[in-house]
């Protein structure tokens, strides 16, 4: 009886975080300053070029996502399981698509890192990400703004005849359709991932892509090259010879190293345990990149490790595929052009016996895969594949957000294959189909924090066509701002001033640029009067305001602080809502208040008592720093996240 590729829903339980509400408040500077090269001049010309190219300006139009705290509950996650008589891969649509288990059947073997948590941290671009399987991190250095958002999903046809799992959304930050076809045929043990970028605007467009797969920490890396492009987290990149096995494991803190495969080799990269089983994963050639990165054996690193999983768990390392040699490149994708690949994720083993060191072993695991899955047959699966990414889905398996929907309205584009139905059309996309189709932003139906704005060329135009509402000047003010026409930007909301029925969101964006010009003083005005007015207008105590008051009051207590003005800080700190007082990004900010306020041992108590700031970012020092102004001993364990 012949063995059949299916797909089908299944209910994962894990211990979970909930996500919780976005900030409301438009991110008007990048989260990460900390993938960033400060010295380009010993790099490749090409390189140096890209690591320059279209850099973000901001988050916009996308928000942060920080409403996540560290309480795990047993919750479902909503899967889809695609599986034949070989492998089995759970995904999880509606959390970027994430493959959060690959498991080889006839060995019993998974092949990922397989995290037995839901538990949020503030790595993504826009905040939350989570750790473990394999991700597409699409958009700009970083984990995607899609880690923890709704994928759409539906059954198409595959080129053998089965059936195939399309993943498919619209990435907002470069405003670009993106797929990925899951295809698992009848009998093979290689889960292949059909990936296909589109530009579908008349003009070029910076653009990223990293396959990203966690895989248990004391696995062995192997891959074609001689020498990679090292990143230690002190904003430089040098080239190294490829590090061995040990240097690896006593890698003290977190490193990526971005291997240099020569041109014309079978791009791969494979993870092997000391038995020689593991996995592998392959690609067409465009996938140029492959990478390592580890969290180091240095205390920072095992905090890391523990603050993504759990105590006592396995630690994993990450091995990646992207579209340049660096992460911290972005690659020019052409007007009305497209870009795709074929990506191959199986097992392979290599006898240990066969593996003396360096390159040997990686020249006995390359004959090794191409024993198993030659070449030849990737590149075949691949034109099998581009055949069938224009074909349209079938049944609808789950459903992202309705962003593609509302510019596929406004450009009229035919996107063959990724379907963006009206239907998917939300209460989030309402006020803008209304610009679009009448030439004016409606004015909200109810006092509450402002929405997104969508900043990209087509709609920062119509907004400065629209009617000058006060609402409408908010918006374009920040659409401006992300276009870098900053002066404009404060003018419009300083107009929008004078008449807006809710001043607090325009004084916190003025604040903001006050700052960008070392004005910090008048921010700290600003911040101070935006708080005032936000306490007064918030209608209750549900979960948009409670964000908002949380959010905005937050910064403004950064802001006072930073003038040395901690009477008003208190001030602030004081019309908090309880429940937001006491949660553990906030018991720093206590700490911080009272260092500030000459109370050295209550802040100590506030330590010693334990928080933890569930936001916190990938490679922030500002618990260490605010720690030594504390105590003169050492950090303790649990506040030691240092990457460097």
């Amino acid at each position: 009886m012949a063995n059949v590729t299916t797909i089908r829903h299944e209910l994962l339980t894990l211990p979970a975080a909930e996500l919780g509400p976005d900030n409301p408040l438009p991110p008007l500077r990048p989260l990460d300053a900390l993938h960033r090269v400060d010295d380009r001049d010993d790099l490749p010309r090409d390189m140096a070029r890209q690591i320059g190219y279209e850099p973000l300006r901001s988050l916009l139009p996308v928000h942060v996502r920080d409403g996540y705290e560290r309480v795990r509950e047993p919750r479902g996650i909503d899967t889809l399981v695609i599986e034949n008589d070989r492998l089995r891969a759970t995904v999880l649509p509606g959390l970027g698509g994430r493959i959060a288990s690959l498991l080889h059947k006839p060995s019993g073997r998974e092949l990922l890192y397989r995290n037995p948590v839901f538990q949020p941290a503030a790595f993504a671009l826009n905040g939350a990400w989570f750790s473990g399987g394999i991700e597409w991190n699409i958009g700009a250095t970083g984990h995607t703004t899609l880690s923890c958002a709704p994928l759409h999903a539906a059954r198409v046809p595959a080129p053998d005849g089965g059936e195939m799992l399309r993943l498919w959304e619209w990435e907002r930050l470069r405003d670009l359709p993106f797929q990925v076809d899951l295809w698992l045929p009848t009998g093979s043990d290689f889960l292949y991932a059909g990936v296909r970028i589109r530009n579908p605007h008349e003009r070029p467009v910076a653009t990223y892509w990293w396959s990203n797969t966690a895989v248990p920490e004391d696995r062995r890396v192997l891959v074609p090259a001689d020498e990679a492009w090292n990143f230690g987290y002190e904003r430089r990149l040098r080239k190294v010879p490829v590090p061995s096995y040990d240097e690896i494991r006593r890698q003290s803190h977190a490193a990526d190293w971005f291997y240099d495969l020569p041109d014309g080799h079978r791009r791969w990269i494979a993870a092997l345990d000391d038995d020689g089983h593991g996995l592998v994963q392959t690609s067409t050639d465009a996938l140029r990149g492959r990478k390592l990165f580890v969290w180091g054996a240095g205390p920072g690193g095992r905090r890391w490790q523990e603050w993504l999983t759990e105590p006592g768990g396995a630690g994993y390392r990450e091995i990646q595929a992207g579209l340049a040699r660096t992460q911290l490149e972005h690659v020019r994708l052409d007007a009305e052009s497209e870009v795709s690949w074929l990506e191959a994720y199986g097992p392979l083993s290599c006898p240990p016996q066969s593996a003396a060191a360096g390159t040997a072993e990686a020249r006995a695991a390359e004959e090794r895969l191409e024993a198993v899955l030659p070449r030849a047959d990737v590149d075949a699966a691949y034109a099998a594949w581009k055949a069938c990414a224009d074909t349209e889905p079938g049944e609808v398996l789950a459903t992202g957000s309705g962003w593609g929907a509302l510019e596929v309205l406004r450009a009229d584009w035919k996107l063959p294959g990724t379907p963006f139905a009206e239907d998917t059309l939300t209460q989030e996309q309402e006020p803008w189909l209304q610009l679009l189709r009448a030439g004016a932003l409606p004015e909200p139906r109810r006092v509450r924090p402002p929405g997104g704005t969508l900043v990209a060329p087509h709609w920062r135009d119509m907004l400065e066509t629209a009617p000058a509402t006060p609402h409408t000047e908010y918006h374009l003010g920040v659409a401006q701002w992300h276009a870098g026409d900053r002066a404009q930007a404060v003018r419009s909301w300083e107009r929008a001033l004078e008449l807006a029925p809710s001043v607090w969101p325009l004084l916190r964006c003025l604040a903001v640029a006050d700052q960008e010009v070392g004005h910090h003083e008048r921010a700290a005005d600003r911040y101070a009067e935006a708080f005032d007015d936000l306490c007064r207008e918030r209608r209750d105590a549900g979960e948009v305001w409670t964000a908002a008051t949380a959010a905005l009051g937050r910064e403004a207590i950064e802001a006072l602080l930073a003038v040395r003005r901690p009477a008003e800080a208190r001030a602030v700190w004081e019309r908090l809502h309880p429940g937001t007082r006491a949660r553990g990004r906030f018991r720093f900010v206590e700490a911080g208040l009272l260092v500030a306020e000459g109370r050295r041992e209550e802040a100590r108590a506030v330590f010693e008592a334990g928080f933890e700031v569930a936001d916190l970012r990938e490679g922030a020092e500002a618990v260490g720093r605010l720690w030594e102004r504390i105590a003169e001993e050492p950090l303790p364990a649990r506040y030691d996240f240092r990457m460097r």
